[in-house]
């Protein structure tokens, strides 16, 4: 009879053991300070949240509407985006150390000859992710593309959580 009762323990317990595993979080090689993770490990038996991509809200009401000057320049759109995102996983019973994918979408910058402004959405993202507050780092790309849903949006990002 123990024969039998330990294995069926171990098959009832599995699940527990498990989702009790951690999301891994790889750094970058060759000890880089940049902050994103090289990779994420994301365990069997967690759940997986995928946002949409989320747009800047207006910065400026008085500025021309669907202009930049309206939603204002990479860092303040980024900022912008990564509050809402935030808001949203909040509601979600989520935060900002629960995301483990990143996708940016940035339009090149018409004051910077159409290249996108990297060292801005970095002043931004920096301020949510890498910090004292909130170490964990995700996978992300970041890739310049030709136009958003918006004439005015420089930036648009999307992000996958896991819920712990």
């Amino acid at each position: 009879m123990a024969r039998i009762a330990i294995p069926l323990l171990s098959l009832l317990f599995a699940p527990a053991l498990l989702s009790a595993q951690s999301v891994v979080r790889h750094k970058l090689p060759n000890n880089s300070t940049f902050p994103i993770a090289a990779a994420v490990e994301v365990p069997a038996g967690k759940t997986m949240v995928y946002l949409s991509g989320k747009v800047p809200s207006v910065a400026d009401e008085k500025a021309e509407k669907n202009s930049v000057a309206a939603y204002g320049d990479t860092e303040t759109q980024t900022l912008s985006v990564l509050k809402g995102i935030e808001e949203q996983l909040k509601g979600m019973n989520l935060g900002m150390g629960d995301v483990v994918r990143m996708q940016a979408f940035l339009v090149g910058d018409p004051g910077k000859d159409g290249k996108m402004d990297f060292a801005g959405f970095m002043k931004g993202y920096s301020k949510y992710f890498g910090t004292d507050v909130q170490p964990n780092l995700p996978a992300r790309s970041t890739m310049q593309v030709a136009a958003l849903a918006n004439p005015g949006f420089l930036v648009e990002i999307e992000v996958t959580a896991v819920r712990p």
